[in-house]
């Protein structure tokens, strides 16, 4: 579905309906209605949020990057006493990496800011996010994405494409069993995306395809979840795919996994735990963190009759981001070749993976208030 989506209906019932937490933050739950671009734009009331950018390009000259732009909010305290600007209700941070894949390098930057003063935010209503001079906004329907760091970064122009695509139950996506464990979230999978990279100090025109994930919520993971392994795919026959994989303490799959494949018309059709597999093969093992990271994997949908081999376009994607988030993980482009039936697929897209090195995500995402 190309061009400006203005509705994505869920179940009739109050925007607001929602629990709220006992420090003052809304649940997740059953009944919002996601509409666009309203809710491109920020949702104060919950905890959580993350604009999230990934994308595959490449130069004239045949030259392959990928990268990676994320934009975090989280809430502080949704009702500070202190009335002063500098009160903090929200930090706001950002995650810039860029992959020069023939290079067999990546490079990433990082910030943490406050809102409130105006060194960072994010816009309700529509798309305006900033860190600095890092933001991701809205031109008509194109998504501007700027992030510059010294010596490498982006400015790309992202067309909508297919536009945006829910997920899980009706733009629910569960993460556990516990109520309110749940994010609102949705995706644009397959963004036609022209600009400019900054590579080592060159700037490098660039064209490809991006793919844009949102989500907001409060509390997602239960105690016993300690990361994910996340895939986003674009096949060239025009579909994709997403799947998660929560994994508990001995590395076995939660229920709550899920994904969604999307058509080459647009149509998205959920995926459940059991409709899928993850098969971890060969690992890198990171001289910074020793944490090994699979950094193959095969997914296989027998649904589909579909089998898929993912492998890292560059070993060494690990982000350390002490200085923001505190989270370590890896972040990194991945190609795909495989099969659906008889006939043979490739693509490209992006792989995340957390809880491998540092505290289990189950500590920043909190399962309850």
């Amino acid at each position: 579905m190309a061009g400006a989506i203005a509705l994505v209906t869920v179940p009739a019932m109050a925007q607001e309906s929602g629990r709220v937490t006992s420090d003052g933050w809304r649940q997740a739950e059953i009944g919002y209605t996601l509409q666009f671009p309203r809710d491109h734009g920020s949702h104060p009331d919950y905890r959580i949020e993350w604009w999230y950018y990934t994308g595959n390009l490449s130069s004239d000259d045949g030259r392959r990057f990928g990268y990676q732009v994320t934009f975090f909010r989280i809430g502080v305290d949704p009702a500070p006493d202190n009335p002063s600007r500098w009160a903090v209700r929200d930090l706001f941070m950002a995650h810039l990496a860029l992959t020069d894949i023939g290079a067999g390098r990546q490079r990433m930057a990082e910030r943490l800011d406050r809102g409130g003063v105006g060194w960072a935010g994010a816009r309700a209503g529509t798309l305006e996010v900033w860190n600095g001079d890092w933001r991701a906004e809205l031109d008509g329907t194109t998504h501007r994405l700027r992030a510059v760091d010294g010596a490498f970064g982006v400015d790309l122009r992202l067309e909508p494409g297919k536009g945006p695509t829910v997920h899980g139950e009706d733009g629910l996506s569960r993460k556990g069993a516990q109520a309110g464990n749940a994010s609102y979230y949705y995706s644009m999978t397959r963004m036609p995306t022209t600009g400019h990279l900054v590579v080592d100090g060159e700037t490098v025109a660039v064209t490809g395809a991006s793919w844009m994930d949102h989500e907001f919520g409060t509390t997602f993971l239960e105690a016993s979840q300690v990361g994910w392994d996340w895939f986003s795919l674009q096949l060239d026959d025009g579909s994709e795919l997403m799947v998660f994989q929560l994994r508990g303490a001995d590395g076995a799959p939660d229920p709550h996994s899920a994904g969604t494949w999307v058509d080459a018309a647009g149509v998205a059709t959920p995926l459940g735990a059991g409709e899928f597999t993850l098969v971890p093969g060969r690992r890198w093992s990171s001289p910074s963190t020793d944490a090994a990271y699979p950094v193959q994997w095969r997914i296989e949908l027998p649904g589909r009759a579909a089998r898929f081999d993912i492998s890292a376009a560059v070993d060494a994607q690990e982000l350390n981001t002490e200085a923001s988030t505190g989270v370590t993980y890896w972040e990194g482009a991945v190609t795909l070749r495989g099969q659906i039936g008889e006939r043979a697929v490739s693509g490209r897209g992006y792989l995340e993976m957390t809880g491998y090195a540092g505290r289990p995500m189950s500590e920043m995402f909190r399962s309850g208030p």
